[in-house]
């Protein structure tokens, strides 16, 4: 199985600062990379990343991913996205339960699991987020949080989970320059692959992805653990010699 490197954009970009990188991307990737690729961008600049990759062949390896997707179908709904939409716009990916949207937007585990249902039924491919505050880790509540998250996904889903990409996110590595050493974050995948496992005997084909500040620094001893398949990439993402470096560190 090969390894997945996502980048999540967040709120950043601009149709100049989006060509710039993306152009340095195409420029850096030359032969065809070991692992799969992907950008999760806002979705105003959805059409301007697909225009892109017909522009430079070398981002034809490059999937485009959103960063969220509304959990109904169409209606009156001001604001959100729909996945049609988004399949219209050539979305492989999309990025569901991200930690800022549970904390700021006050996204249930409920609400994540349905968010996925419905990323599924349109053919995307759901990554969905789970991951534990500092003060859940410090009550020894790790375990109890990300399954308690996956399970609601698990729940909602039954035999599509196995079409999912799931991402372990420690909320107290996102954004903040610390990062659960390698024997951290392997526990925790090794547990989430666990989960997927007595659910599933499609487990194997579940990317499970690291996304707490992997770095050009530190990508390399995250990745060469047995149940690291990847990483979901925050700030990286957007300094395309950093973003390549992380690429460069997958094992072959």
């Amino acid at each position: 199985m090969k390894k997945l490197i996502a980048g999540n954009w967040k709120m950043n970009g601009s149709l100049a600062a989006n060509e710039a990188l993306l152009t340095a991307l195409a420029a850096g990737l030359g032969k065809i990379p070991s692992c799969e690729i992907a950008v999760c961008v806002p979705a105003c600049y959805l059409p301007q990343v697909q225009a892109l990759k017909l522009t430079h062949s070398a981002l034809g390896a490059v999937e485009v991913g959103a960063q969220d997707i509304s959990a109904h179908a169409s209606g009156a709904y001001t604001g959100e996205v729909s996945a049609d939409m988004l399949k219209d716009l050539g979305c492989r990916y999309v990025i569901v339960g991200h930690s800022e949207r549970r904390q700021y937007h006050a996204e249930t585990d409920a609400l994540v699991a349905d968010k996925a249902k419905s990323a599924l039924a349109a053919g995307i491919t759901p990554i969905v987020c789970v991951g534990e505050t500092l003060d859940e880790r410090e009550a020894g509540r790790t375990e109890e949080v990300v399954k308690r998250q996956l399970a609601a996904v698990i729940h909602a889903n039954g035999h599509c989970i196995s079409e999912v990409v799931v991402a372990y996110e420690p909320v107290w590595a996102i954004g903040t320059g610390k990062t659960a050493s390698p024997e951290e974050a392997q526990a925790v995948h090794a547990v989430l692959r666990a989960q997927l496992k007595a659910a599933t005997d499609q487990s194997a084909r579940i990317k499970i992805l690291y996304g707490g500040s992997m770095n050009a620094a530190n990508a390399a001893t995250l990745l060469a653990q047995p149940d690291i398949d990847g990483g979901l990439i925050g700030g990286a993402a957007l300094k395309p010699q950093d973003f390549l470096k992380i690429i460069a560190a997958v094992p072959v």
